[in-house]
């Protein structure tokens, strides 16, 4: 079985880890300890553990591993083995009012799977593997606990594929791609996780259990429950086990590119080649900062393709993005920069680096129509330049349908001399990136995610933002949560244990 991997080791002095982020802990009674042992395979109040299950991949919190701190750590740790037990876990938590955070991988860059207000982190990775394989119907049931490469060496053996690559593979879950609606870097052929999902088992905050979808494909038996519990970061329900669809592996692939003279030119061949009918694998486009940091392409932005298929299908598919790039004013370039970027598509080994030399990054990726994107690309690269200490902003156009397409914004800032940060410049100086991007975001009409969720860095966009209702999400939190046990503090919802105060309010730009 796979195991979570952490971003960076903690330093830690000599009063040991601490927490960073300020809120109300929830403890856990012996009582509660105690009757979680009786219904649970493992229960873990070590420090270890405790601290390990304390913080995700959020970017931010790598600058505090270096302080010695974590993000938040539970009191305990559960680490159950089958949805049986998770329903007598939360049945416990439920009937105590005990925070419970869901959590498996941890390769979230936003918050999402860190206990902020201290109770149970209930560890999924023991609800791994995949159970059942239905071939003809192309569907596979698989545990919530799996990781990615576990998954698909198990659908490989028999020449299948659920399609789903992100750049967390070896770090993320099954669970975890349903939590936050996750996309996979071949989207563009796939789909995102919730096109994958033919149905889910989960169990609610009281310890109730159920299952959606499975029926049949399509159904009309009113709301899709499916749907209603895909993105919902634990907050809802803790998903045990997923129906996925499945493809038979591609006998054929394909792989091309070409440069372009400006962004917004890119963005056109893409568009252009979706409307046409054409969904390459991958169709992903950079600015001229990227392309020249990782492509070496003079100037100019680099749109990497490439495509899996049957043969027929391949061929038609490539021959209509040709044409699309030429209609745009594209150039072909080398396709051996196709596989430049397959050889380096999941390398984020310069994140700890970067903040111990004092840089403070991120990314932050955002969704819209094509007719706001290259408006909204120009804005929000502009809004991340004015932000003080800001040294380099770029974008990269990574999934793109037929309506509109994701952007990936990085940024990277220090102060001015390097030698004068400390938290609260790090914090405010990211905070205020953040707040830049999502403020263009907000008035674009966009939507703030695309496929990282929102978790507890973006919770504070939520209210008004384009796409979502707070008070509806709120009502649904209160009809399956009366109690507000799953997940308290992400995705902009109320808590009955507090607030957490992130950011800071010395980080307000």
């Amino acid at each position: 079985m796979t195991t979570p991997t952490p971003v960076t080791a903690i330093d830690v002095g000599s009063d040991g880890v601490k927490d960073h982020l300020v809120a109300p802990v929830v403890p856990v009674p012996d009582v509660v300890v105690a009757r979680l042992r009786s219904v649970c395979a493992e229960v873990d109040t070590g420090a270890e553990a405790r601290q390990e299950a304390g913080r995700d991949w959020w970017p931010i919190a790598v600058r505090w591993a270096m302080a010695g701190e974590t993000a938040a750590r539970p009191v305990v740790v559960v680490r159950p083995t089958d949805a049986g037990q998770v329903a007598a876990v939360l049945e416990v938590c439920h009937d105590a009012r005990v925070p419970v955070t869901p959590m498996a991988g941890r390769s979230g860059v936003c918050g999402a799977s860190v206990p902020v207000f201290g109770g149970v982190a209930l560890d999924l990775c023991g609800l791994g593997g995949v159970t059942d394989i239905d071939d003809m119907s192309l569907v596979a049931r698989v545990g919530a606990g799996t990781f990615g490469p576990d998954l698909e060496a198990t659908l490989g053996a028999r020449q299948l594929t659920v399609g789903h690559w992100p750049q967390s593979m070896a770090l993320s879950t099954v669970g975890g791609w349903v939590a936050c609606r996750g996309a996979g870097q071949y989207s563009t052929r796939y789909g995102k996780i919730e096109d994958m999902v033919a149905g889910l088992e989960v169990v609610l905050a009281d310890g109730r259990r159920l299952t959606t979808g499975g029926a049949g494909p399509r159904a009309a038996m009113g709301p899709d429950l499916t749907q209603l519990l895909l993105g919902s970061e634990g907050t809802l329900g803790v998903v045990t086990a997923v129906d996925l669809r499945m493809h038979p592996a591609a006998p054929a692939s394909d792989r091309r590119a070409f440069v372009f003279p400006d962004f917004a030119s890119g963005l056109d061949a893409c568009r252009l080649a979706l409307r046409r009918g054409a969904t390459p694998a991958v169709l992903r486009l950079y600015d001229e900062v990227e392309s020249a940091r990782s492509f070496d392409v003079g100037g100019r932005c680099l749109l990497v393709v490439l495509d899996e298929a049957d043969e027929a299908l391949l061929e038609a598919t490539i021959s209509t993005v040709v044409r699309a790039a030429e209609a745009a004013g594209g150039e072909a370039a080398d396709p051996a920069l196709v596989g430049r970027w397959l050889e380096h598509r999941n390398d984020v080994s310069a994140l700890a680096p970067l903040y111990r030399a004092g840089i403070v990054v991120d990314t932050v990726e955002v969704a819209g129509r094509w007719a706001v994107l290259p408006r909204l690309y120009d804005r929000c690269r502009r809004a991340l330049v004015e932000v003080a200490g800001t040294m380099v902003a770029s974008a990269h156009q990574s999934h793109a349908y037929t309506d509109g397409a994701c952007l990936y914004f990085t940024f990277a800032g220090r102060p001015d001399p390097p030698a004068e940060i400390d938290d609260r410049w790090a914090e405010r100086y990211y905070a205020g990136a953040w707040d830049a991007v999502m403020a263009e975001v907000t008035a674009a009409g966009a939507a703030l995610s695309h496929h990282h969720g929102i978790g507890l860095n973006r919770a504070r966009f939520m209210e008004g933002a384009p796409g979502t209702d707070s008070s509806l999400l709120q009502a649904l939190k209160d009809a399956l949560d009366p109690r507000g046990i799953l997940n308290p503090g992400k995705l902009g919802l109320r808590s009955p244990f507090g607030e957490v105060l992130w950011p800071p309010p010395e980080a307000a730009p």
